[in-house]
């Protein structure tokens, strides 16, 4: 099946979630937790992460991860992820206990679209110090795919990860997974980059840009991905095809923010003061826009 096609599939089969000119969303994608090892690509910037999440929950934002949130492919223990990044899933139960928390999964966490995976691995987990099963996103449901819908205007905004259409990522997902987990993994530590991996292969990159713009041109629908880690905000005019980047970019993690009625693509990073002191900032990169511009 094509992109075009695959992706018209996820538009017409996704939950609506309802939103005005009062909401606001933050978007991310790509976090890639891993076990804490040298391969887990979260690692670096869980603390620039964690202080983001913290800040949007403290605000009254709905967090929404547009897949590949965890890195399944690397590993095969939902559970050693939950350990070893217990912090951040708490923050995330946070967002879930008080309905501002959905989840779409992409291709390296795809399993995540088996009910009883969800329900076996993440409704629940054990916590070493109470030595007991204890709640996490307990009747969660992961998605293909989101519509933002406004109240108002009725304008509808596609939220997925963006690796529909792409044959080695999506039908062919258990063959990568397997070639990710005992073939590119231990090459990685020599430096050889995994070919699989859009985020990590230029042409990849360009080639699912150009088909989910195709589609956006063609249906005239704002969408929202990620999967290529590569921001991306268009200027007015152009095809509405926003991506959020990722949040295992070296230096910062990068997401969309929907506020006020307004979109824009921001940056999270540590900077340097003057007399040496470090800290975490926001930094807009696009925008703000109005959506309704689009």
């Amino acid at each position: 099946m094509d992109t075009l096609k695959r992706v018209s599939k996820v538009f017409e089969s996704a939950e609506e979630v309802l939103f005005d000119d009062s909401s606001k969303i933050i978007i991310m994608s790509d976090c890639h937790r891993g076990d804490g090892s040298w391969a887990d690509d979260f690692a670096r910037n869980q603390h620039i992460y964690f202080y983001a999440l913290s800040y949007y929950f403290n605000r009254g934002y709905s967090y929404i991860e547009l897949g590949d949130g965890d890195e399944l492919w690397e590993n095969s223990d939902m559970t050693e992820i939950v350990q070893t990044h217990s912090h951040v899933f708490w923050l995330l139960s946070r967002f879930y206990n008080e309905g501002r928390l959905y989840f779409i999964y992409g291709n390296h966490d795809i399993v995540k679209r088996s009910q009883r995976f969800v329900e076996k691995k993440l409704w629940n987990y054990y916590d070493e110090a109470l030595k007991r099963h204890v709640p996490l996103f307990k009747n969660i449901k992961f998605h293909e795919g989101l519509i933002l819908k406004h109240k108002v205007s009725g304008k509808k905004i596609l939220l997925l990860h963006g690796h529909q259409g792409d044959l080695i990522n999506d039908t062919l997902w258990i063959l990568a997974r397997f070639l990710v987990r005992y073939l590119w993994r231990p090459l990685n530590v020599f430096g050889i980059k995994d070919p699989t991996r859009a985020a990590k292969n230029y042409n990849k990159k360009k080639a699912v840009r150009e088909r989910l713009t195709k589609w956006v041109e063609k249906e005239k629908h704002i969408l929202v991905a990620g999967h290529s880690h590569k921001p991306s905000f268009p200027e007015l005019g152009e095809a509405a095809y926003f991506n959020d980047g990722s949040c295992v970019h070296p230096r910062c993690i990068t997401g969309i923010e929907i506020i006020d009625g307004y979109i824009m693509l921001i940056k999270w990073n540590v900077k340097t003061k003057d007399d040496g002191t470090m800290y975490i900032a926001r930094e807009i990169l696009a925008g703000p826009r109005r959506l309704n511009d689009y």
